[in-house]
């Protein structure tokens, strides 16, 4: 019986069922969940470094921190003022959770930077957002690019390293709109219904976090309504109905809890004021700093951002030529957050925060549109390469070196003061204007504080200290002008002094002793004697403090 011989592989060849011969499979690009993940981890990590120290407390942020603390308590969110109703409660549940699950903090500034870790967890998650809403439309690499520009822009930074409602509010925005493209595509995923449920749900609690949210949620709906753009029209009512009814149910529970009054008067103060026929802060307030002037001072630090939105129009027009369903859903959310910002920046209240509400749907606008250069023009491709990693590069130095410069002013101050300074002295401020200023708001839970201007009603108050935010005073935010404020201080030298980009000289003073006189009888109101001790002379001036030219 002969054995079959087997054929055998030629000399020098490998055999087919060896490693060597087996075809090599080149990898396929990155899933785009991938890219999103990478873009929240960078945006968070370059958002926690320094969180404490790289930018001062802003007024709003012990506000928003208490009203999240009394959110935890149960209720509605208040302050010590009462019921706080100027904005929805949405984002001050989201800190009342936050708060729950990494506990509270009795000092106010280290709850505010509790919550800018929120923040900047919040900031990761719109990255991620970002990333898979400009490859659903349009390509992996063109979603890696936008959070790329978003993890690093200084601007949105800063505002996300803040206590501010916008951050939470384009969370919420860009949820909801990416579960809109998916609608308005040809092949739209199944269970429309549902999906656009979900999307009504998100642009609700964007609503539900800022009363400002409807001008980029409700108004590009009710436009996609009428003009029949984006997905199919029973589907963008249905979206729609669910973010009304999110808003509506919120009103209901006030009324219900027998809060209307107050929740209308807030209200009509906030529409007067984003009308613009009430103008208490802001570009636009009275004695208050221009726009323009901002721009050129903020021009160094922010130069990309500038870059971005002024290329607005092209990415407007580049939309506005694309006739697809998806762009013409996304045109809608560009040309309503233009407007917004447009009627703000002519006739309403012009903050510096309301520009991210702009800044993040026109990243989203110029990645889905600005066409990539062709693969057989390479030196143009070499060009627009080298532009975005100057863009790239310039942002990482301003942020190296905005991170290592100190700005922790009230921090430091706060921490002079718990150490020098009796609990329960009373301290004359100077800041805000209508309302108390970040002095009041960060350190009323330890000192009195009020705006005793003459010597006499620092007299009734034992008032004997003076803490002046220089920069808010000469921008003009402060309730007393520059001029009493240099009157008030004119031969003092501040016990302490600090300097940072925020609020320039922020100075703590010992005020001298009123000289008794014959009206001091008059200011004292019968039962509001003063009580509390005299507080002892200071001492040496510590080493931290600088000549300031105050």
């Amino acid at each position: 019986m002969t054995v079959p011989r087997t054929a055998s592989a030629p000399v020098g060849t490998a055999s087919a069922s060896s490693p060597s011969a087996r075809p090599h499979r080149r990898r396929g690009p990155l899933p785009a969940g991938v890219y999103a993940a990478l873009a929240a981890l960078l945006t968070v990590a370059l958002r926690l470094v320094e969180i404490g120290r790289a930018g001062d407390v802003f007024v709003d942020e012990p506000i928003y921190r208490r009203l999240g603390d009394s959110a935890a308590a149960g209720g509605f969110p208040r302050t010590g003022e009462g019921l706080f109703f100027l904005h929805p409660p949405g984002y001050f549940y989201v800190e009342a959770g936050w708060t729950k699950l990494v506990g509270g903090h009795a000092d106010v500034i280290a709850g505010v930077h509790s919550s800018r870790v929120l923040n900047s967890l919040l900031a990761g998650v719109t990255a991620a957002l970002l990333v898979l809403l400009v490859a659903r439309v349009r390509s992996r690499g063109a979603g890696a690019a936008a959070g790329l520009l978003f993890a690093l822009d200084q601007f949105c930074i800063r505002q996300n390293d803040r206590v501010l409602l916008e951050t939470a509010t384009m969370m919420w925005v860009l949820a909801g709109y990416l579960v809109l493209v998916g609608l308005a595509r040809p092949d739209p995923p199944g269970r429309p219904r549902t999906r656009a449920l979900l999307a009504g749900v998100f642009l609700g609690l964007a609503v539900l976090t800022k009363d400002h949210a409807a001008l980029i949620a409700v108004l590009p709906l009710l436009a996609a309504l009428l003009l029949g753009w984006g997905p199919p029209r029973r589907l963008v009512a249905l979206t729609l109905s669910v973010t009304v009814l999110s808003y509506g149910v919120y009103v209901a529970f006030t009324v219900a809890f027998g809060h209307l009054a107050p929740f209308w008067e807030a209200k009509t103060v906030g529409v007067r004021r984003l009308l613009g026929l009430l103008q208490e802060t802001g570009f636009n307030a009275a004695g208050t700093p221009s726009l323009a002037s901002r721009l050129v001072d903020e021009l160094p630090g922010y130069a990309t951002t500038y870059l971005l939105l002024a290329l607005t129009p092209v990415a407007l027009v580049l939309l506005w030529r694309r006739k697809e369903p998806v762009y013409r859903l996304l045109t809608l959310l560009h040309a309503s957050a233009i407007l917004t910002l447009g009627y703000a920046l002519a006739f309403g209240t012009l903050e510096e925060q309301a520009l991210y509400l702009l800044f993040v749907p026109n990243l989203v606008a110029l990645a889905v549109t600005v066409p990539a250069p062709s693969r057989r023009r390479r030196g143009l491709r070499v060009l627009v390469g080298g532009v975005l990693l100057a863009v790239l590069a310039t942002s990482a130095g301003v942020y190296a070196q905005s991170r290592w410069t100190p700005d922790d002013g009230f921090v430091r101050l706060r921490a002079y003061l718990l150490t020098h300074v009796p609990a329960g002295s009373g301290i004359v401020t100077v800041d805000g204007q209508r309302t108390r200023g970040v002095t009041t708001w960060t350190l009323d839970d330890t000192y009195r504080l009020g705006r005793w201007a003459t010597p006499g009603e620092r007299a009734v108050a034992d008032a004997d200290y003076l803490i002046v935010p220089w920069r808010v005073v000469e921008q003009g935010y402060g309730h007393s002008s520059l001029t009493e404020v240099r009157r008030l201080t004119d031969g003092l030298r501040p016990l302490v002094a600090y300097h940072g980009h925020t609020y320039g000289t922020l100075a703590l003073y010992r005020l001298p002793a009123p000289l008794p006189g014959p009206d001091l009888a008059r200011l004292v109101v019968p039962g509001s004697a003063v009580t509390g001790p005299l507080l002892p002379a200071p001492g040496p001036v510590p080493a931290e403090v600088s000549d300031a030219p105050r």
